[in-house]
């Protein structure tokens, strides 16, 4: 008889549930792949529009496509009015995932095809998305801290947009790319919770709204999307580099995990957390700024030295990890960080929405319906028997 493997309640870790065509992670390696291309040479040469292109199309724009998407992006930035006033509304103290998941479903109304379900219509929408996301977290930024929201500047890109709206100042020029170069880097990575949510709503016909509001839910948990703010909580809680050993030990030595340490695919460095520890050395430099920087490495470098001693394997930073430090640097506040993953990942969502929708990747569309093992009790032989309210007596 064949062996049977248990594959429940392990998270579908190693469970293959779909093939894609959008992105590969070699864990053992350390390499991300967008559409074929490595992550790290599109952080080097690309932007975050090209990436999004490459992520809808499945290939990299001609410079006359490239122009086109950038203005159709440009075009679509505004916000209706009515979702500003909305947010309004809402309490200065909601927390800015929970306003932006709110927001989102709010913009299905105004979407003019939002109920077309062609491939061509579930473009135009990613386009819109992803266009406006960045002004929806600008946007209720500035409004929960009294001040008007800044209109997008269709003569900027959309990494330097972004810093402007949510400051009103023009970004530096080097801070602005190396944010681009962020969103190059969240923009993707295979199937992770917020992208099974997306796909997995939108494989019940659901549109592209819907399944992007479930993205954003899954998003906002700390072991996911939320890491990144958790990891800024921690360095402002060891504050200096000299403690960061002693702090470290006492942590892992409690049974406690140091946040945006480790991966649940990558068994080596994460290759963007590479690419982000550059960032943040750059940016002390630039800044003057060091401490944030030398915070986290020193950090690191206790978490893979006690991490080893203590259970024998080794262990790596992640995305999160210096990506928290880079934000703050970049005058970012803490509760952004998950909103900022959004700002970039909607690409990634709306491509595997796509994808989803018309079978890109698989020989017909199919609704997920996993199964579970009942493990609850039964009073008799098949059930329970109801016994009317007033006969109880326990």
């Amino acid at each position: 008889m064949a062996e049977t493997t248990e594959l429940k309640n392990i998270g579908l870790r190693g469970v293959k549930v779909a093939d894609t065509r959008i992105s590969d992670v070699d864990g053992e390696k350390g390499i991300l792949i967008y559409r074929g291309f490595n992550v790290v040479e599109l952080a080097r040469a690309s932007t975050y529009e090209e990436v999004s292109f490459l992520l809808f199309n499945d290939r990299l724009p001609t410079r006359q496509e490239l122009q086109a998407f950038r203005q159709e992006l440009v075009s679509e930035r505004t916000v209706p009015g009515v979702v500003l006033e909305f947010m309004r509304m809402m309490p200065k103290s909601a927390h800015p995932m929970d306003v932006l998941q709110s927001a989102v479903p709010m913009l299905a109304p105004f979407d003019p095809q939002l109920h077309e379900e062609t491939r061509d219509a579930n473009y135009r929408k990613a386009v819109r998305l992803t266009a406006k996301m960045a002004t929806l977290v600008a946007a209720w930024d500035r409004i929960r801290k009294g001040l008007e929201p800044v209109a997008p500047n269709p003569d900027l890109n959309h990494a330097s947009d972004f810093l402007w709206m949510l400051t009103g100042n023009p970004p530096h020029p080097e801070t602005a790319r190396e944010f681009d170069i962020c969103l190059i880097l969240h923009a993707e990575h295979s199937f992770n919770a917020s992208t099974f949510a997306g796909r997995e709503v939108a494989s019940t016909h659901a549109h592209m709204h819907a399944s992007v509001a479930a993205a954003l839910g899954a998003l906002s948990g700390e072991l996911h999307g939320g890491a990144n703010s958790e990891v800024m909580r921690m360095l402002l809680a060891v504050k200096d580099a000299e403690l960061a050993k002693a702090w470290v030990s006492e942590k892992l030595r409690k049974g406690g995990k140091v946040m945006g340490m480790g991966h649940a695919v990558y068994h080596t460095e994460d290759p963007r957390a590479t690419i982000l520890r550059g960032i943040c050395e750059r940016l002390a430099d630039r800044t003057g700024d060091s401490r944030w920087c030398r915070l986290s490495k020193a950090i690191e470098q206790a978490t893979r030295e006690e991490f080893k001693k203590l259970r024998g394997k080794d262990i790596f930073p992640n995305v999160d990890f210096f990506s928290a430090s880079v934000y703050h640097m970049m005058g970012i506040q803490t509760d952004l960080f998950t909103p900022v993953f959004a700002v970039s990942r909607i690409s990634g969502w709306a491509a595997h929405i796509i994808e989803e929708k018309f079978a890109e990747a698989q020989p017909k569309a199919e609704l997920y319906r996993p199964d579970s093992d009942y493990v609850g009790t039964y009073c008799g032989l098949e059930a329970c028997e109801y016994i009317p309210v007033e006969r109880r007596t326990t």
